[in-house]
């Protein structure tokens, strides 16, 4: 993914996922689900290879440079379990508009008050979970599969916007 792609620009509103899309989503996921912890390690290396700045709202691990070195650490995998279970959430929920709402308020509120996490790091993130499953899940991951992720990721990423605004979030402030 190029840097251009990633600014924090607001997205207009990701259209709703379609009932197929859903059950796209579910499908593959469920696939992906049985090796969650790790696919979830797999994802968070490949974020801190691509985009080592991702790596400093991790102090246990922001000095540690080798992926095999990151690979063993207690720390990133129990992260890499709570993003997956975070999703896992999510794909179950996709017929619940106040189940999702209320567990994209949760992360977005920890991320932005707790942790200082800027949202574009969001982004980044949907880009390297597609990476990551496209290539780990290539034979599930057809074109149509990908679409629907993509929406489904652009729209976790806008609600996710949506919850930094809410909270009074300015870009920069933790620094």
């Amino acid at each position: 993914m190029e840097q251009h792609d990633v600014k924090a620009e607001r997205l207009e509103r990701p259209d709703p996922l379609l009932d197929l899309e859903r059950e796209m989503i579910q499908d593959t996921w469920a696939k992906v689900y049985q090796s969650c912890g790790d696919v979830g390690v797999a994802i968070l290396i490949r974020l801190f290879v691509n985009f080592p700045s991702a790596k400093q709202f991790f102090s246990q691990f922001k000095q540690v440079e080798d992926p095999e070195e990151l690979e063993k650490s207690a720390q990133l995998r129990k992260h890499a379990h709570r993003v997956m279970n975070a999703i896992n959430s999510l794909v179950e929920n996709l017929n619940d508009g106040e189940k999702l709402a209320s567990v994209l308020k949760l992360v977005g509120k920890a991320h932005a008050l707790k942790h200082n996490v800027e949202p574009v790091y969001f982004k980044i993130l949907g880009g390297v979970i597609l990476e990551v499953l496209g290539e780990d899940f290539s034979d599930d991951f057809t074109p149509e599969v990908v679409v629907a992720w993509t929406k489904l990721l652009d729209t976790i990423y806008w609600n996710l916007q949506g919850v930094y605004e809410e909270v009074g979030w300015v870009s920069g402030s933790a620094e």
